[in-house]
This record gives C-alpha cells, sequence and structure tokens, in this order.
C-alpha cells in the first residue's frame, strides 16, 4: 500500500516524498500491548506532535517509505539518536518542504525478547524532544 501511495503521486500535481505507516489514523491499531504501553506511546506522541507539528500522526513509529532524494537530503542533517531520530527525520523532512502520506498500519507487538522501553529511553526522548523545539 505505502509503495502505491507514493507510485500514484507521482503522476499528481503533489508528489508524496515520504510515506509514514501509522498507528493513530483509521484501520491503524496495536496489538498485543498493555493499557500502559498505548498510554505510553499516544502520550508520546501527543507532545511531540503539540511542540513539533512536523505533519504525520505516528512520529515515533519508522515504518515508513522514503524517496531517495530526500532521504539523502535529510539523512546527513538528523543528529539525534532514538525515538528523537525518527521525530527529527520528520522535522527535517518538513523543513525541506518534503511531502507526507500516510498509511494505517496495525503494529504487532513482539513475540520474542524486551521491549527497549525503558526510564533510560523516555528521558532519551524527552531530551531530544525539547532539543529539536529548541532548535527548529
Amino acid at each position: 500500500e505505502m509503495i502505491r501511495v507514493m507510485d500514484d503521486s507521482k503522476t499528481a500535481a503533489k508528489k508524496i516524498d515520504i510515506v509514514c505507516g501509522t498507528r493513530y489514523r483509521q484501520g491503524g491499531g496495536v496489538a498485543g500491548w498493555d493499557l500502559k504501553r498505548k498510554v505510553v506511546s499516544r502520550g508520546a506522541n501527543f507532545l511531540a506532535t503539540f511542540l513539533l507539528n512536523p505533519g504525520p500522526s505516528d512520529l515515533t513509529g519508522s515504518f515508513r517509505l522514503y524517496d531517495r532524494k530526500a532521504l539523502e537530503t535529510i539523512l546527513p542533517k538528523v543528529k539525534s539518536k532514538g525515538y528523537a531520530f525518527q521525530m527529527e527525520i520528520l522535522v527535517q523532512a518538513r523543513a525541506h518542504n518534503y511531502r507526507f502520506g500516510e498509511v494505517p498500519i496495525t503494529f504487532v507487538d513482539r513475540i520474542y525478547g524486551e521491549s527497549k522501553l525503558g526510564a533510560n529511553e523516555i528521558i532519551m526522548y524527552l531530551k531530544g524532544l525539547f532539543l529539536l523545539f529548541f532548535t527548529t
């Protein structure tokens, strides 16, 4: 679906440069998360949208399709790591007037291993978010 959205836009007046899979539009969602994880994810996205407003609805998700030229322009400018990396790519894309499309996805929690989301990741996210807010 993501490829179709990008390909269909190539003949349109407004070409889409980045297609984002989103858990937060109709048809999207998560499976296997407890309430705490859902609240943390929604809260992180709300705060990032409020402070940065880059456009897409799922700022911490990383299921995306990039136009090569857009990625080659954006990546050298990105300095963040972790979840802030995902947000900064979208902030940089907006600064360069790249256009976004969205496709609903359902994120299924991992079967093996454990989430990296702990207190340290949340602190790094908040530091990255506020750094982006004050520098972009």
